[in-house]
């Protein structure tokens, strides 16, 4: 479970679903003998910025129930692979994931509600929906708009294939930030949207969504000088794929 808003609403399901199954899962790894796993970690275990950009150093103190879920999960991943030899485990801290595979054979088109910006700046700009809710636009930041490291779903993927050929030579437990080390606020993927896509997004400032931080975005030198080398897509690639 992996909606900020939703967590907030429903915080018991999302410790059942992100904690209870992360255990459960981890009972089933143990019977299977299976000491290795990637966990999608999230960028909101950091909370409020003490300071920017976010490094895996950053104090831990999350503002809303997903990141809490996601931050127990971590915690319950270092006991793991601490308590025999030879387990390991990395929690890949995921800034905003972005766009689509460029050859258009896989998109992000979910069903029901979008819980992630780009989908619902392309469903407006379909007409599927009337317009953009835009939550704030009184922070501190360049246009008053949230500002987020989005960082396009290939260089994820690839990100993770990195962690799967590495894992063995990584401490028992490491945690990576992955991101872009850039940050942009919602008015800005909205513009260079319409830019690429020559359509005009509606949209509307609403009140801020209770636990969504200003802004932040990653330091990810880490996974640099760990060696994870994935070719970093440009926003602009991005958008285009999503159009």
């Amino acid at each position: 479970m992996k909606a900020v808003g939703e967590s907030v609403a429903e915080p018991a399901r999302y410790y059942d679903v992100n904690v209870g199954g992360t255990a459960i899962l981890l009972g089933a790894m143990e019977r299977a003998g299976c000491n290795n796993i990637i966990f999608s970690s999230s960028a909101t275990v950091y909370g409020e910025p003490q300071y920017l950009p976010f490094d895996e150093n950053h104090p831990f103190d999350p503002i809303n129930s997903y990141g809490r879920t996601k931050l127990m999960g971590e915690n319950l991943l270092q006991d793991w692979s601490n308590a025999k030899q030879g387990r390991h485990a990395v929690a890949l801290r995921y800034f905003n994931p972005v766009g689509a595979d460029a050859s258009g054979l896989i998109g992000e088109d979910p069903n029901g509600i979008p819980n992630k910006l780009m989908p619902f700046i392309s469903q407006v700009a379909v007409g599927r929906r009337e317009c953009l809710q835009v939550f704030g636009d009184d922070y501190e930041t360049i246009d008053g708009t949230g500002v987020r490291d989005y960082i396009h779903v290939v260089d994820l993927a690839q990100a993770h294939v990195e962690a799967v050929e590495q894992i063995s030579s990584l401490a028992a437990f490491e945690a990576i930030n992955i991101g872009t080390g850039e940050g942009l606020s919602v008015l800005q993927m909205v513009h260079e949207f319409e830019k690429q896509s020559g359509v005009t997004v509606k949209f509307q400032i609403s009140d801020r969504r209770p636990g969504d931080a200003p802004a932040y975005w990653a330091d990810a030198s880490h996974a640099a000088d760990g060696g994870f080398s994935w070719e970093r897509t440009d926003l602009i690639d991005a958008l285009k794929s999503a159009v």
